[in-house]
């Protein structure tokens, strides 16, 4: 945790502050622009680390290697590691927000985000779920990443929006396998496994309550997600609406008079302007 706060604090003043004092953002883009470009470095970090695990371990080759021999209570150096930077790293996150001076109203926003990280990571590694634990975190950095960065490209140039549609698809995508690999591992395989006791000296909590609340959790906070991330889309659109220039109206062509506009408007002279024949007599006389 205290590694993660002075790494925090360099990136900040060596890379972020000299940006922001060129790009000469507003307060309200200047506090996400840091956010977002230390959540890059932190999701690039974990995503690259992740991945190298992963394929080290050959957990990805096949999927029985998430829930075959559970509980899994021996892990190599850098998977456990990986998993005490992990949760370090969002400790930092608390004392983070006084450093940089976090505005009241956004703290309740980030201490949800905090909280939610350290939860799902915290629990899986006491309960030894630490296999699925990491491939669902590589694949939600992976999203997290896309987003941040294009945000930052966004703030260099606002005309710059691809990337927000790219990761609109995969955030639901990585949903849909977040819930996959979470019901195929607890729900089918755990519950399938010969053991399905719960033994606290080996770290054994295959049971039928820890498996229904560990979906439970997993359904809700993916549930909160994405309801999060629809009301992300409909401001979007909606900022994206007014922005746009309202086109002025071209000013109509006065319309041609009608064959009958003409003729009235000869017989109206004709009655007003010329004297009849009638008329003509009358005055002679």
């Amino acid at each position: 945790m205290l590694v993660a706060i002075i790494i925090h604090a360099i990136i900040q003043e060596y890379v972020l502050d000299k940006i922001n004092r060129k790009m000469h953002f507003s307060k309200t883009k200047h506090s996400k622009f840091n956010e977002s470009g230390q959540l890059s470095v932190f999701y690039l970090f974990s995503f690259g680390w992740g991945t190298n695990i992963l394929m080290s371990e050959n957990f990805l080759s096949n999927p029985v290697n998430l829930w075959e021999g559970y509980p899994h209570t021996l892990m190599p150096f850098q998977m456990k590691f990986f998993f005490i930077c992990q949760m370090g790293y969002w400790l930092h996150a608390l004392p983070e927000l006084y450093f940089q001076k976090t505005k009241k109203e956004d703290i309740p926003r980030q201490l949800v985000y905090i909280a939610l990280y350290l939860v799902h990571i915290a629990g899986a590694y006491i309960l030894n779920l630490n296999r699925l634990a990491l491939v669902l975190l590589v694949l939600h950095c992976f999203v997290e990443l896309l987003f941040h960065v294009s945000r930052l490209v966004y703030f260099s140039n606002e005309k710059r929006q691809t990337g927000f549609t790219v990761w609109a698809v995969l955030f639901v995508l990585g949903r849909l396998l977040t819930l996959s690999l979470s019901v195929l591992t607890v729900g089918f395989g755990l519950a399938n496994a010969d053991q399905q006791v719960l033994d606290l000296a080996n770290g054994n909590f295959n049971v039928l309550f820890v498996r229904i609340t560990v979906l439970a959790t997993i359904c809700v906070t993916q549930a909160f997600m994405m309801w999060k991330f629809i009301n992300f889309q409909l401001r979007r659109w909606r900022e994206q609406a007014q922005a746009q220039p309202v086109k002025p109206k071209k000013p109509q062509a006065p319309k041609s008079k009608s064959k009958k506009d003409k003729a009235n408007g000869m017989n109206g002279v004709s009655s007003n302007g010329a004297d009849s024949p009638r008329s003509k007599k009358e005055k002679s006389s």
